[in-house]
């Protein structure tokens, strides 16, 4: 029987909770696994820390600190935005940017990251930053459901230029376009 290690496609049911009050964050049911090539990147190394060794079967119940899961939560991480930037077309977006609400954001770099409206102000609008949960420590509670060696196409997946309209007109040259004329 295979046991998680790296190079190994994997399948894990499991329920997420954070918190003193256990409050479930997810669920992912043994019908919808979560599945993942092991030692490739694709989940938190103190994840993979605690179910590496384990077989199809074998049950696990583990924490890890937010230090080795997102993080601290850090206030500077809150910032105050103009308005104008969520103002394409010269107005103000009053229906989409609320309290709750995630956006995708890209600054000055080119860099892609998250951040959820906490408030609107006149002016401005307050942003946070943090990983929704840095600062938890996570439980999971879960089981192995699968463990095989990874094909060649999942140690290796293509990199798919988002189908027809993926590149704009032009083959974008990855490979993934065939016959679509995209």
């Amino acid at each position: 029987m295979d046991i998680i290690k790296d190079g190994k496609y994997v399948e894990a049911c499991y329920v997420l909770t954070v918190g003193v009050e256990e409050e479930v964050m997810e669920t992912v049911p043994k019908n919808r696994p979560l599945s993942f090539i092991f030692g490739a990147d694709q989940m938190l190394e103190a994840f993979e820390n605690n179910v590496a060794g384990l077989k199809a079967g074998d049950k696990f119940d583990f924490r890890i600190a937010s230090a080795d899961a997102f993080g601290e939560y850090e206030e500077q991480r809150v910032q105050e935005l103009s308005k104008e930037i969520f103002s394409p077309n010269g107005e103000f977006d009053a229906e989409n940017v609320v309290p709750g609400k995630t956006f995708q954001m890209i600054n000055s770099d080119g860099d892609r990251f998250n951040g959820s409206v906490l408030e609107v102000r006149e002016n401005t609008v307050i942003m946070d930053f943090n990983h929704p949960l840095a600062g938890e420590e996570l439980h999971f509670v879960g089981e192995v459901l699968l463990v095989r060696d990874a094909t060649e196409e999942e140690l290796n997946p293509k990199h798919s230029c988002g189908g027809c309209s993926g590149c704009h007109g032009g083959d974008c040259g990855d490979g993934n376009c065939s016959g679509c004329g995209c």
